[in-house]
């Protein structure tokens, strides 16, 4: 079984997914990072030499690839991955594996994301925390309809990281 963990930055697909492998003792594959292996380059350099339809395209055919795997993991996506090419639709008729999308409120993406925002190149020019919430609900508002098709929502506000690895436990 694949269990593909879809959401916004800061969601938690990545705390998540590291806790559910350890207690599902499914690998945990981050879609960017396995990017980065196979093109031996950062996402931040694969984008600047060769542009973001380049790793668009790549995105879809690694993300594919993973879709076919008969190994149990948790495939944790980049927040974008869901919303371009026809990543949703291959999520969603991938016949081994299960979407969950972590759901977070825009109040609570803000609160977690302003502390990263250095690390984070997509928000890093945003100043005020106000200014921030805006673009997350810009950004949510044109996403939720792919993030919707996910099999399962988890709403993860005021849950503990245990909480939600559980609640992903039941629904499986």
């Amino acid at each position: 079984m694949i269990i593909v963990l879809i959401g916004y930055m800061g969601s938690g697909k990545s705390s998540i997914g590291r806790r559910l492998s350890k207690k599902t003792d499914y690998d945990l594959v981050d879609l960017d990072d396995f990017i980065e292996e196979k093109e031996n380059a950062s996402v931040k350099e694969i984008f600047e030499t060769k542009g973001e339809i380049y790793f668009r395209k790549k995105e879809e055919e690694y993300l594919q690839k993973l879709l076919k795997n008969d190994k149990n993991i948790i495939l944790s996506l980049g927040g974008g991955t869901p919303c371009f090419g026809n990543n949703m639709q291959h999520i969603v008729n991938a016949k081994n594996a299960t979407s969950i999308y972590l759901k977070a409120s825009i109040k609570k993406l803000a609160e977690k994301l302003i502390l990263k925002k250095a690390k984070r190149p997509l928000i890093a020019h945003i100043e005020t925390k106000e200014e921030l919430e805006e673009f997350i609900g810009k950004h949510l508002f044109e996403r939720s309809p792919y993030y919707s098709k996910a099999e399962y929502q988890i709403l993860t506000d005021n849950k503990t990281k245990e909480e939600i690895v559980e609640e992903i436990i039941t629904l499986l």
